[in-house]
């Protein structure tokens, strides 16, 4: 056989070294280059996605109920193209909230399953550049007849006055003794925040919540139990009756409480409430940021001296991505707790969920529930490199990347109504 007869010319003369070693340099950069390529998104089908999904929002009405099931929406995207798909979603969105909500806004008259929630509100300081901010105050009151719950919806009205932001007094639904903490005003709050933020430029990562007497109780319930949506909360003169203090980890705390106020054991329980805040921070002394003042002089009324809680409260911002969550179910159950997400069947009264995240990483160090979904965002890790999700003893869940997808972004968005705190991608796990 000569050099000819496999049809390939063979040179008689070496290459030099350095030709040889460009040779290979180049190769393996090729190589590598086509295998992290071949590990993204299509990129000429991820903007196809885009483009259908806007030209699906460009549809009026949007079919929102219906968008995720769309083909395009499991197209996996670039992170660019994500980005688009989020600002094209937040921008119909408000668009149809707007529109839809614009005559109970009017009215200032808030519904949902036959409750109603009339609110007032007061505008205070110059709208900061970052948006308002809202602070939401729960009046006392209770198990009385409604002339009495109004008067104290009356006083509650111009019972604080902070330096800036709009000041929201609503008139609880309901003349109960658990006039704040039945499961419709966790809905009614959600639908008041949403509002707030597309009608008033709220910032959303500027809500704060408060309440005094009966509306304290309410703080107490509500705090724990829907956290994510504040930045902050103060209780005055309230009772927690069962709740616990474990979802507080990631939501500044202040309680407020007069020395003297023993109805109910008001004042022993607000000193019990200090000791366990103060006994969780000493395990997690990343969480649990509290502050409680006893005025020793004082009854249940405090002579104002609480007002201290709106500048103190205004000092935070939500914090939408924490490094721990702890998830401590209320009998009010919720399907989703910053970014964490159980469908609706793995609820259960009480149960305790405990996630750690450390750059790729995440720790399930506590589940009590059977299925545990993971949401992920840009802003949390690196989507375009593997995930790992492990048992606090050591065992992988999953290990890989979780892809951006439209209908993940549609998902998170009709959960909350929330535009500022979509999610990309989801990792789900039967635990």
């Amino acid at each position: 056989m000569n050099n000819h007869s496999a049809g390939v010319m063979l040179s008689p003369f070496p290459l030099p070294l350095w030709i040889r070693v460009m040779t290979v340099c180049m190769l393996s950069f090729l190589l590598k280059d086509r295998r992290e390529l071949l590990a993204q998104p299509a990129h000429s089908d991820s903007a196809s996605a885009v483009a259908s999904l806007e030209l699906a929002l460009s549809m009026k009405p949007v079919r929102w109920a219906s968008l995720s099931e769309m083909d395009f929406a499991d197209v996996a995207l670039s992170q660019l193209d994500a980005q688009r798909a989020r600002k094209l979603l937040m921008a119909a969105f408000g668009e149809t909230l707007r529109a839809e909500r614009a005559q109970e806004m009017k009215l200032q008259v808030l519904q949902h399953e036959g409750f109603k929630m009339p609110f007032y509100m007061k505008i205070f300081g110059k709208g900061a550049k970052e948006g308002r901010r809202l602070f939401i105050s729960m009046h006392g009151g209770g198990g009385a007849p409604a002339s009495v719950n109004n008067r104290q919806w009356d006083n509650q009205k111009t019972l604080y006055a902070p330096e800036e932001g709009i000041y929201v007094a609503p008139r609880a639904p309901t003349d109960t003794w658990n006039l704040w903490h039945q499961a419709h005003i966790d809905t009614l709050f959600k639908r008041l925040i949403q509002n707030m933020v597309h009608f008033h430029d709220v910032n959303p990562d500027r809500v704060y919540l408060m309440g005094y007497s009966a509306g304290g109780d309410g703080v107490y319930q509500l705090a724990p139990r829907i956290a994510d949506y504040f930045a902050a909360a103060s209780m005055m003169a309230g009772h927690p009756n069962e709740s616990s203090p474990l979802g507080l980890r990631n939501l500044p705390f202040a309680l407020f409480m007069g020395g003297k106020d023993a109805a109910y054991h008001r004042n022993q329980v607000a000193a019990d409430w200090k000791q366990r805040l103060m006994a969780l921070q000493t395990k997690d002394s990343e969480g649990y940021p509290h502050w409680v003042k006893v005025f020793p002089e004082h009854g249940h009324w405090m002579q104002h001296e609480d007002a201290v809680g709106i500048p103190w409260m205004s000092k935070y911002g939500r914090k939408k991505f924490p490094n721990r969550i702890v998830w401590k179910q209320d009998d009010v159950l919720h399907e989703r707790f910053y970014w964490l997400h159980m469908p609706a069947s793995a609820c259960k009264p009480r149960a305790e969920v405990i996630v750690s995240r450390n750059g790729q990483v995440f720790t399930i160090e506590k589940a009590e529930v059977k299925q545990l979904t993971i949401r992920l965002s840009d802003a949390m890790a690196d989507l375009d490199q593997p995930i790992i999700v492990r048992l606090q003893q050591g065992d992988v869940l999953f290990q890989g990347r979780s892809v951006r997808r439209i209908k993940t972004l549609v998902r998170t968005l009709l959960e909350r109504g929330d535009p500022s705190y979509l999610f990309e991608s989801s990792i789900s796990m039967q635990l």
